[in-house]
């Protein structure tokens, strides 16, 4: 599998987890807000802070029609699309400050992007990797353009099925990209972990071999730390200072505890899925001795037939492995052994 760099941090299986703070639409409207919240990303531990460039224009049409009104069991029920997204963008005015403060606070900034002006504008900042919401997963013309800045994609696969991730793939291919990441997704706000599927992610390296992370709309904590321990090698987090005063993300938004418990528990479950591996570990091996081995459990008499009278496997391990029981069984002893001794081939004939 071909790692990915962002930033200069490799991105792979066999590196920690790319801990990713997304902040969306939780600034509220407020610039000093958006930059507490790279700050206490920073500060908690995260990789990269990740915003999402696009105006209303970009997005939707500013319409009244049923089509461009939300329905369905989510956060946004009723609202217009384009007045939603309106609310929610963050200004592009905004970005040449929020990158350089986020590279003042020592933490990675990207974004997601929409449409060209976007790209455009972070190309304009130097950014590092582009991301693809699981929403514009299916749009092949922004993939390969995106890919045809050379940076990195990392692309979320909510809604995706096998056919729609391969097609975003080759769009990535076909526009000259050669560093791609998918993101495990489930598309709901907030997701039912009982719907994350993280078994999914383990499929979808063996069958597409790029890096695979996940990103986490659930209200819990364990979800991230469980899909790293399977291979996950990208968590997504939306990230909020507080709940207060409320954005259009800030229900399934991460609290800065809940942020930190995150981040450690997956780094945790990545040094606990450790590798493929047989056989005591280093700091076990000092407990090999406690195994069971075999040992003279009476006195025993030159010439004296050794039974399961006189010899038993017990602990600790000093002794012949107990495997050797039925080989030893009935053959005399060259010497006298003493009870608690351990049963070696030199003591029998």
């Amino acid at each position: 599998m071909e790692a990915i760099t962002i930033g200069g941090r490799r991105i792979g299986p066999d590196a920690p987890p790319y801990i990713i703070a997304e902040v969306s639409a939780n600034h509220g409207g407020d610039l000093a807000r958006a930059k507490r919240i790279i700050k206490l990303s920073a500060d908690k531990g995260a990789d990269a802070v990740k915003f999402q460039a696009y105006t209303a224009d970009s997005m939707t049409l500013d319409c009244d029609l049923s089509d461009f009104v939300i329905s369905g069991d989510n956060p946004w029920k009723g609202r217009r699309l384009h007045a939603l997204y309106e609310e929610a963008a963050t200004p592009y005015a905004w970005f040449p400050e929020l990158f350089a403060y986020a590279k003042e606070c020592g933490i990675q900034a990207f974004a997601s992007v929409f449409g060209k002006d976007s790209i455009d504008l972070l190309e304009s900042l130097g950014a590092p990797a582009y991301k693809i919401a699981s929403f514009e997963a299916v749009d092949t013309e922004l993939i390969a353009a995106c890919a045809a800045t050379g940076k990195p994609l990392i692309i979320s696969t909510g809604l995706c099925n096998l056919s729609d991730i391969q097609t975003a793939l080759d769009a990535v291919r076909n526009g000259g990209g050669s560093e791609v990441a998918l993101l495990r997704c489930n598309s709901s706000y907030p997701a039912d972990p009982a719907e994350a599927n993280l078994q999914t992610i383990a499929d979808m390296i063996r069958r597409f071999d790029v890096p695979v992370g996940y990103s986490d709309h659930t209200l819990e904590v364990l979800p991230a730390a469980l899909a790293v321990g399977i291979g996950a090698c990208i968590v997504e987090k939306h990230v909020i200072d507080a709940r207060e005063p409320a954005t259009a993300d800030s229900t399934f938004s991460s609290l800065p505890d809940q942020l930190e418990a995150l981040i450690k528990g997956c780094h945790q479950a990545y040094a606990a899925r450790g590798m493929v591996k047989y056989g005591p570990s280093k700091r076990e091996e000092r407990s090999v001795v406690f195994r069971r081995s075999l040992y003279a459990v009476r006195d025993i008499r030159p010439g004296e037939l050794l039974t399961r009278a006189n010899i038993r496997s017990i602990r600790p391990g000093n002794g012949l492995a107990p495997r050797c029981l039925p080989e030893l069984l009935g053959k005399p002893a060259l010497r006298s052994i003493s009870r608690g001794e351990p049963i070696q081939w030199d003591t029998v004939r």
